[in-house]
């Protein structure tokens, strides 16, 4: 039984060992030498004219949301699409559903404006 997980085990040490691989690397290899201009905020070659902890405007976060929302839309149909023809009726409305709560969330982001960008 255990004999069915080694693959799993192997994939995650060679996963570990080329994922920290390189930054153990970097650590040890790159030279240490921080001082004033490197260790200052950068933004864009300018020099920075506000706090770096400002507040952001809602509307960020609301594009963000709208973005993570469909990006699951698009992610949960192409499992679905792929076994349509197995789950028949019960899945074809089970996803019209889906998307129909979709749609009302988007509809109303719509109409308060959330995708009005001044």
């Amino acid at each position: 039984m255990l004999e069915n997980y080694l693959p799993i085990l192997v994939f995650i040490i060679l996963g570990a060992v080329f994922g920290g691989a390189p930054i153990l690397a970097s650590v040890l290899v790159a030279p240490q030498r921080p001082y004033d201009e490197k260790n200052s905020t950068y933004e864009c070659g300018f020099e920075p004219f506000e706090d770096s902890r400002m507040k952001f405007d809602v509307r960020f976060y609301l594009v963000a949301i709208l973005f993570i929302i469909f990006d699951l839309e698009i992610a949960f149909l192409f499992p679905w699409a792929i076994v349509l023809t197995e789950i028949g009726w019960f899945g074809f409305g089970a996803m019209v559903i889906f998307l129909a709560i979709l749609v009302i969330g988007f509809i109303y982001e719509w109409k308060k404006g959330a995708l009005e960008w001044e």
